[in-house]
């Protein structure tokens, strides 16, 4: 165990002062950092190089490239929820799991279900991730990302959300979590005491605390 301390202090603090470790003329800048969140004039914002109820799907698969998975996930009393998962998400010396949310329709929902070329259980059991069919992908990617929810490689502390994110608006403690609220950025980071921290990025207009794995 005491082996781990070393590494995640370095790590720490290299979060801390990342990306001015090497601004040289020679290094183009780094982007797509879960902390670079541009306020656009309209009060949209962008994050990974996507802007929330604006961006397609079509459009991360340009930014963010191919290497995803597509699918429709329900539970078995839910029309489901379209995702675009990026298992080994990437910036830097920054990694994580990546999810790009949408909010299609139910009569699509439901059509792109039924013509799905096969399911499988999710881990939890709980849920059935559906593969849609290939003649559907044209509609599919035309829709809208209305949220992103990023799970970072490294452990987050206090210090450091506060560090790349800045001062929240408001820290909430709910159960076993505390969520960093952000609702100017349209941010939620909750940190877990047993779990994986979650960040989740909707446009600010839209922005309103929800507990993250509540029915």
């Amino acid at each position: 165990m005491k082996k781990l301390i070393i590494p995640f202090v370095l790590l720490a603090a290299v979060l801390m002062f990342y990306p001015y470790l090497d601004d040289s003329d020679t290094h183009a800048p780094l982007t797509g950092l879960p902390w670079q969140i541009e306020l656009l004039p309209d009060g949209a914002t962008r994050v990974f190089g996507l802007t929330l109820s604006r961006s397609s799907l079509a459009n991360a698969l340009a930014v963010l490239g191919q290497d995803m998975e597509l699918a429709l996930v329900a539970a078995a009393d839910e029309v489901g929820n379209l995702e675009m998962y990026y298992g080994n998400y990437r910036a830097g010396l920054l990694s994580g799991k990546l999810v790009l949310q949408t909010s299609s329709s139910e009569d699509n929902l439901r059509r792109w279900r039924d013509n799905a070329v096969r399911f499988e259980h999710m881990a939890s059991g709980q849920a059935k991730k559906y593969l849609l069919a290939e003649d559907d992908l044209p509609q599919v990617l035309q829709e809208v990302i209305t949220g992103i929810t990023f799970i970072p490689a490294v452990n987050l502390n206090d210090e450091i959300i506060v560090a790349r994110f800045g001062e929240p608006v408001e820290r909430v403690q709910i159960d076993s979590a505390i969520h960093y609220l952000y609702p100017a950025k349209g941010i939620d980071i909750a940190v877990f005491d047993e779990a994986k921290e979650v960040i989740q990025y909707v446009a600010p207009s839209e922005f309103k605390f929800i507990k993250i794995g509540s029915k």
